[in-house]
């Protein structure tokens, strides 16, 4: 092996020995009776969870994560995968400009379109609630799920569309007896990459939610840096089931959605 590759392999692994060293402080201090200036605690318990569980109200931002997230995958469903289809299928003034729009929130940092739009909500007086999160989480999720279902349709032939309108079908019949189930894989591989950005979607869901509205990711910021005196070992507790959550999810991404598929269809030449 060539230097150049031991150089490469040495700073991966540096750099996973460290995070794997991050989070095992993180999780061992959350069950840690007290840890100070030793390598291991003086002794572990659970109750720091339970302390986390009911002065954090971990069941009330859970439950706003939930809605919030659930929301927002219903939503960008609904109006993403009919403007997949018409980028997919359909040719008009413009089209190239679209795909550009629908970009930009995905490639730009989301505080750069965050601040703006949040200043809108808060003027319609929008923000500080869950309809207001949900909104500003749809920005940068409509896009994704147009970007990830275009290339399913793509992978759709033409053709059965076009049987099916010459036995008579009109096009919501074709759209939701036809390509519907064709697309269930698809759909689903979106919906779950959604759910994944919304639940840790920080920026975009700190600017816009209110005292009730906070989701877990953001109720940890403010459990760390607002004022008063907590506990380290709470604040890790709940970084542990957030962190365990995401991980739930990841896995759970991983196993529905193949990479493969998420690559734009070729087209053939004539």
């Amino acid at each position: 092996m060539r230097v150049s590759t031991w150089l490469v392999w040495g700073a991966v692994a540096f750099f996973l020995v460290n995070l794997f060293g991050l989070v095992l402080a993180v999780v061992v201090n959350s069950f840690s009776v007290e840890w100070f200036g030793t390598w291991w605690p003086n002794g572990l318990t659970t109750s720091w969870y339970v302390t986390a569980w009911r002065e954090l109200d971990l069941l009330e931002v859970l439950v706003v994560t939930v809605q919030v997230a659930l929301a927002v995958v219903v939503l960008s469903v609904l109006i993403g995968v009919p403007t997949a289809y018409a980028l997919a299928r359909r040719t008009f003034p413009g089209k190239r400009l679209v795909t550009v729009l629908f970009l930009l929130p995905i490639l730009l940092p989301p505080m750069t379109y965050g601040i703006p739009l949040a200043t809108v909500l808060y003027k319609f007086d929008l923000a500080g609630g869950i309809a207001g999160v949900i909104i500003a989480n749809l920005v940068p999720s409509v896009p994704f799920v147009v970007l990830t279902m275009t290339p399913f349709i793509e992978q759709i032939d033409p053709k059965i569309e076009a049987a099916a309108r010459m036995c008579g079908a009109r096009t919501s019949a074709v759209f939701t007896r036809v390509l519907a189930p064709l697309l269930v894989p698809g759909i689903l591989a979106a919906s779950i990459l959604v759910l994944v950005r919304t639940v840790g979607m920080f920026e975009l869901t700190f600017l816009t939610a209110g005292p009730g509205s906070q989701t877990l990711v953001v109720s940890l910021y403010e459990a760390m840096f607002s004022a008063g005196i907590r506990a380290q070992q709470a604040v890790d507790a709940m970084a542990v089931i957030y962190t365990g959550s995401m991980l739930v999810l990841l896995v759970v991404a991983l196993r529905f959605v193949n990479p493969t598929q998420l690559v734009t269809r070729l087209k053939e030449p004539a």
